[in-house]
């Protein structure tokens, strides 16, 4: 004689559960799962980030007439992808490298514009006409402290890369050599060269946010 039960579906018509015991989880994503999926757009933006930066470098290059001032918006670039997670509505990742490199592009030539015009605003505001020449004074105390104190945060800052990095950074910002000279300056690839600066700025953004 059969037992009792045998045969019969699961009770009010629902689902029975797998047979390995274990209860499936079909609800709407959690928090993580949409951690995972903002990492996942952002690693794929920075692989065709490595993949088109050579494109990058010569599309820019073209816009800017100097291939110095390219090299260091591409790595803007860079370290915008790295230090924000990645819009989750991309339909064109290339489209979209290429808005961002404008967007910063055009960003930084305002605020070139904005700098020049305060910095002339204020010259001719501290400057003293004597005939036809202005005689500009030193400046303030106070001017003078906290440009030293800026200067020694990211002296600190820059101490705390390695030292191929520290003289990769100090040859390209300070000293005004582009990467390719950078390379055959220190003997490595331009590639290298390349990746210390990342290195670089990442650090320093973090440092200096």
């Amino acid at each position: 004689m059969p037992a009792i039960g045998a045969g019969r579906g699961p009770p009010h018509g629902g689902r029975a559960p797998p047979r390995d015991g274990r209860r499936r989880h079909c609800g709407p994503r959690g928090r993580g799962e949409r951690l995972g999926l903002h990492e996942q757009r952002g690693s794929t933006l920075i692989s065709l980030y490595l993949e088109r930066r050579a494109d990058l470098i010569r599309f820019f290059t073209v816009r800017l007439r100097s291939a110095s001032a390219a090299e260091d918006l591409v790595q803007d670039i860079y370290v915008r992808l790295s230090s924000r997670p990645a819009p989750a509505d991309i339909q064109n990742p290339t489209a979209y490298l290429y808005r961002l490199g404008s967007n910063l592009m055009l960003d930084r030539l305002r605020g070139e514009r904005r700098t020049a015009h305060r910095d002339g605003a204020w010259l001719d505001s501290q400057t003293t006409r004597m005939g036809a020449e202005g005689v500009s004074p030193e400046p303030s105390a106070e001017a003078t402290v906290a440009a030293r104190q800026r200067l020694a945060q990211l002296t600190t800052a820059i101490e705390g890369l390695g030292p191929q990095t520290q003289r990769v950074f100090r040859m390209h910002k300070f000293e005004g050599l582009s990467h390719s000279q950078v390379a055959a300056a220190l003997g490595i690839s331009r590639s290298a060269v390349e990746k210390h600066m990342m290195t670089a700025l990442k650090h320093l953004l973090n440092r200096l946010a």
